[in-house]
Order: C-alpha cells, then sequence, then structure tokens
C-alpha cells in the first residue's frame, strides 16, 4: 500500500516533502494503504483503502511554473470519501464513486469537469463537483482537457475540450457535459490522454478517436471525430493512451502500441513512429 514516484519534482509531485528531482524512486509521504495511483502533468494522486483520495504536487492548476495551489506532501481532497477509481488529466483528475456517480476538480477552461460550467475554483479550494447525468459510471479515462466515463450498459459519454474531435461525438465542438461517444455500445475499457481517447470493446477490438498523428493506430493519419477501428487487434482487454501513442494488452498478455516513437515509447526496438499497431520486444 505504499507508493514511490520519481522523475520531475518542480511542483512536489513525488509526494516525498521536496521538490527536487529524482531518478530514483523516492517515498511518497504517509501514504501506506493505497489501492491505486494516478499521475497528469503536474500532480499525482493516490486512492485509499478507505475511498479517500490523496493527492500531491499541482493540486489545482495556476499554470505552469506559478500560481494555483500546489503541495509536496499528499492532501486529501475535500468531500471525496466513497471513491473506487481514479484518473488525472493535464490538469484535472476525476474520481469515480461507490454509487457511480462521478466527481471532478481541478482546472475547467474547457468545460472538463463536466458540471455545465467553465467555471475553475479559486486556487485555495479543490473542491470536487459532480459530473452531470452521470449515475452508473464503471471507469473513468482523462485526457489533457477532456475526460470520458464508460458506463455499465457499454456506452460511453464524453466532455471537455473538443478540439480534435475527441470526445467522439462527431462534431469538433467542447463541452461542458458528458455527451455520446458516437457508435459505441459494448465497451469494456476506456483510456483517454492528451487530445485523443480510445476504448476496448466487447468483441476485443479497439477503437480510438480525436487527433491522429498515428495515435488512432488506423493506419492513416486523419483525425477522426468518430471512432475508428485500430488495425488487427482483436483480443485487447485493456487501453491505456499517452499524450501522443496508445498502448493495449491482448489475452495472451502480449502488449501492442501505436503512434509517436520518437523517446522509444513504443517499445519495438526502434524510434520509428507507426500508425499501426507493432508488439512490444520481450513481453511474454
Amino acid at each position: 500500500g505504499s507508493v514511490t514516484c520519481w522523475g520531475r519534482n518542480l511542483s512536489g509531485q513525488l509526494g516525498n516533502g521536496t521538490t527536487a528531482q529524482s531518478s530514483n524512486p523516492v517515498p511518497v509521504s504517509g501514504i501506506t494503504d493505497a489501492t491505486a495511483i494516478t499521475a497528469g502533468d503536474e500532480q499525482t494522486c493516490a486512492l485509499r483503502s478507505s475511498g479517500a483520495v490523496w493527492c500531491w504536487g499541482r493540486i489545482v492548476p495556476g499554470g505552469p511554473f506559478g500560481g494555483g495551489s500546489s503541495s509536496s506532501v499528499p492532501v486529501a481532497i475535500s468531500g471525496i470519501t466513497t471513491a473506487t477509481a481514479i484518473s488525472a488529466g493535464g490538469n484535472h483528475v476525476c474520481a469515480l464513486l461507490q454509487d457511480r456517480s462521478v466527481r471532478c476538480w481541478g482546472s475547467n477552461s474547457n468545460g472538463q469537469l463536466g458540471n455545465g460550467t467553465t467555471s475553475s475554483f479559486p486556487a485555495s479550494t479543490p473542491t470536487p463537483v459532480a459530473v452531470t447525468g452521470i449515475s452508473t459510471a464503471a471507469a473513468l479515462g482523462a485526457g489533457s482537457s477532456h475526460s470520458c466515463a464508460l458506463l455499465t450498459d457499454g456506452a460511453l459519454r464524453c466532455w471537455g475540450s473538443n478540439s480534435w474531435g475527441q470526445l467522439g461525438n462527431g462534431t469538433q465542438t467542447q463541452s461542458s457535459t458528458p455527451v455520446p461517444v458516437s457508435g459505441i455500445a459494448d465497451a469494456t475499457a476506456v483510456g483517454a490522454a492528451g487530445v485523443h481517447s480510445c476504448a476496448v470493446l466487447g468483441a476485443g477490438t479497439t477503437h480510438c478517436w480525436g487527433r491522429n498523428d498515428g495515435r488512432l493506430g488506423n493506419g492513416t493519419t486523419t483525425e477522426s471525430s468518430i471512432p475508428v477501428h485500430t488495425t488487427g487487434i482483436d483480443s485487447a482487454t485493456q487501453v491505456v493512451a499517452g499524450r501522443t501513442h496508445t498502448c493495449v494488452r491482448v489475452t495472451d498478455g502480449a502488449i501492442s502500441c501505436w503512434g509517436d516513437n520518437t523517446f522509444g515509447q513504443l517499445g519495438d526496438g526502434t524510434t520509428s513512429a507507426s500508425n499501426v499497431p507493432v508488439v512490444v520486444v520481450s513481453i511474454p
């Protein structure tokens, strides 16, 4: 149940009481009962066994390198006591509660909190707000400035920024309340990051939507505001989206990734981008 973090630490996102970066894992102060963690641009959060959520780093945004409210040690998020899952986006975080409602907090400039407004909250009060109309959520995904919820019936709802079609409703119009993702009725998993979103469907296929410099995995670089089928994936069980790439785990335990590969993030032994999935090497 303990947590360790490493990397950049300008806003205290390593949670060890300092703002010194570390290339080795350092223990997060005071967390001994974590059941899940999530990391955004400059913030990290842990779901605790009690259902509470504690976060550290830039707890609420105020722009990079200044403003907002930061903590280099974990602090409790007000009013969250029954969370079952958490997902951090660029400058916001969402939590799934036991009653299957969703609450979000942080930046709201594009409606990514889903409460029908674009009003952010004062830096001193990172108060979660209820996402409008979501009462049967089963999983969450958060991108840079948008969020998505998988519902218990397999449908998907997304909200927030939509400049690249990342809400998946056939438009590029942002929405401060959840909108249905077109054509998705049997999703089993959802992932979101940057300005794209993806889902695993009941048959094991993967569909993605939003910006497409290869991160949609359909063999093109054409943006899509509706889900498009990722090439060659037919037994996916989990999808995870990065800022400019995407990975899936399939039923035999193998992992395939696609999109940007400047830093080797596709794991195929190259630094060549791919707009179709490539298998991560040395993962049995």
